[in-house]
């Protein structure tokens, strides 16, 4: 496992930042930022063999490939899956964790688990309705409980054999092996799909992707808005009008789930989901983006919006494998030859030299990661990078 990026150990700050799992020692200036340029190997997991990562603005999780999972970051909340709920420099196993396949983080501090038996988990933080009742987690807490410290399993689920799971702010998106899709949690801009704005404390299946006859194999939660893919390759999506993908010409809010067009005939491998901003690899090995533009998280040599999905023209001559859109300001890319590229905000991509302090601040179009390889067949098809608003 390799990290980059930036991290703030201030102690005057309310949520320390420990989101890159090194550990500087006693001797740094805790008022200094830490960054390291180029992605550097976490020393406390040399020998553990990763399959997965999911990081936000405040926490990460990892996943090794013998089911094992490990929490570091902030643990405001109990995001971090351990009893006391204390910020953890450096990896730390979640010891009431086994046999996990999944993994995913949210915005909202919040965290989940999938095990090879189909059982959902969630911890961290929970919202609150108007009485009291938690939402996010999937189950109702004590009133007055608004966090859980340590993974509980989502009993309102233990009939499905849940496959995957994404997190956005405050609401859960879950798909059963089935084919079935649920959520739960808060639905700003619509963003549960159920067609109102209502919150639900408890799984409820997203009727209009039922209605579809599809069989559903993955979906993405963004800051306010969500995707659903069926193994036909077709995407369906809604929630916040800026990144649901169905262009400028529709109501502010998309609260039920609708196909979107641009891909109809262009079958759909990968989604995901950032803040206010989406990525989709087609069968063909093409990228597309659109939504929020800023900082060139589009990597369109720009930093405009884009309300529909448009190509990354800057990568047509590479078969895109995979992309991550983070819930910052950067994208990650891996290509079919193992080649990694990333464009967006500087100071997260990767792409600095030994001994630089600071890459550059903007990178409009797809650069390669030079000091990092991939084995394509391998890749995960989830990369999930999470920003705290």
């Amino acid at each position: 496992m390799l990290t980059c990026g930036r991290e703030n150990r201030q102690p005057a700050c309310n949520y320390p930042r420990f989101i890159l799992g090194h550990d500087w020692g006693a001797d740094v200036d805790p008022g200094q930022p830490r960054v390291i340029g180029p992605p550097t190997p976490v020393p406390s997991m040399q020998g553990r063999r990763i399959a997965s990562v999911a990081a936000s603005h405040w926490h990460c999780l990892a996943l090794s490939r013998t089911g094992q999972v490990y929490s570091w970051g902030n643990g405001g909340s109990g995001s971090l899956g351990h009893a006391n709920g204390s910020a953890r420099a450096v990896p730390s196993r979640i010891e009431s964790l086994s046999r996990i396949e999944s993994i995913a983080v949210g915005p909202y501090l919040t965290s989940a688990a999938a095990d090879d038996q189909g059982r959902l988990f969630t911890w961290g933080r929970a919202g609150s309705t108007a009485e009291a009742m938690p939402t996010g987690l999937g189950y109702k807490l004590h009133p007055g409980i608004h966090s859980q410290l340590t993974p509980k399993r989502v009993d309102a689920l233990s009939g499905d054999r849940v496959v995957g799971v994404s997190l956005g702010y405050g609401f859960t998106l879950a798909v059963t092996d089935a084919g079935a899709v649920c959520s739960f949690g808060y639905s700003r801009e619509g963003a549960l799909g159920h067609g109102s704005f209502e919150a639900e404390v408890l799984p409820r299946w997203i009727e209009a992707l039922a209605q579809t006859g599809r069989r559903f194999v993955a979906v993405a939660a963004g800051t306010l808005h969500a995707f659903a893919l069926t193994e036909e390759g077709e995407l369906y999506g809604w929630g916040d009008r800026s990144a649901n993908g169905h262009g400028p010409n529709q109501a502010h809010f998309e609260p039920t789930p609708r196909q979107l067009t641009a891909f109809v005939g262009h079958p759909v491998k990968h989604v995901g989901a950032g803040r206010r901003s989406s990525c989709v690899v087609t069968e063909k090995g093409e990228l597309f983006t659109w939504g929020d533009g800023s900082f060139g998280r589009l990597g369109h040599n720009s930093v405009m919006d884009e309300s529909t999905p448009k190509r990354v023209e800057g990568l047509r001559a590479a078969t895109v494998t995979v992309s991550a859109i983070s819930e910052s300001h950067h994208t990650l890319v891996a290509d079919a030859d193992g080649g990694v590229w990333a464009f967006g905000g500087g100071m997260a991509l990767g792409l600095g030299t030994p001994g630089a302090v600071q890459p550059q601040d903007y990178v409009l179009q797809p650069s390669p990661i030079h000091t990092l390889r991939v084995r394509a067949s391998e890749s995960p098809g989830v990369l999930q990078f999470r920003w705290y608003r």
